[in-house]
């Protein structure tokens, strides 16, 4: 397992170890020791999406981390800094993630994240330090043109939650602390 560290301070980039042969191949998602993220995951979460969809751009206001993985498909993965203070806010970071390479992304609390499918079907796999809590569920406009999130394809298909969220400058948002 390799570690890349991102343009946003605490986003990682993890390149697993995969072993083939001619029977497939195998791969450790994620091992705490190894990986060196020192956070209790509590919740798996897994969503499918169809060519397009867009969803995001998800938050918390009290912490919560994330481990993104594709175990089908492929998608165009976002992290946004939305802690209001960082001297990183408001600045993005997307890559790639897909079943082929197993590259993951983990975000760290005070993110949002989302991600649109670019392979006909996506299966995204997240591991989450928070159980997911409704009343502290926030979301910020996916084409807030603060963001200029460059997104892969065109007119994605977006629920009307994200097409409605208010703009970065306008949200309730969590708050840095060095």
């Amino acid at each position: 397992m390799k570690a890349a560290i991102t343009s946003l301070p605490g986003v990682l980039l993890l390149d697993v170890d995969v072993h083939a042969d001619p029977r497939g191949s195998v791969a450790e998602l994620y091992r705490r020791e190894r990986f060196g993220i020192d956070v209790e995951f509590v919740q798996d979460n897994v969503a499918v999406s169809v060519r397009g969809a867009l969803r995001g751009l998800h938050y918390r206001i009290s912490p919560q981390a994330k481990l993104v993985m594709v175990i089908e498909g492929e998608v165009y993965d976002v992290a946004v800094d939305v802690r209001r203070g960082s001297p990183t806010f408001g600045q993005s970071f997307g890559t790639a993630l897909s079943s082929e390479t197993r590259r993951q992304l983990y975000i760290p609390a005070g993110f949002a994240h989302g991600y649109q499918a670019v392979s006909e079907r996506a299966t995204v796999l997240y591991k989450l330090t928070a159980p997911f809590d409704p009343a502290d569920d926030r979301v910020v406009r996916w084409d807030d043109p603060a963001l200029a999130i460059a997104w892969p394809l065109d007119e994605p298909i977006v629920s009307e939650r994200d097409r409605t969220a208010p703009l970065l400058a306008d949200a309730e948002l969590p708050v840095y602390t060095p």
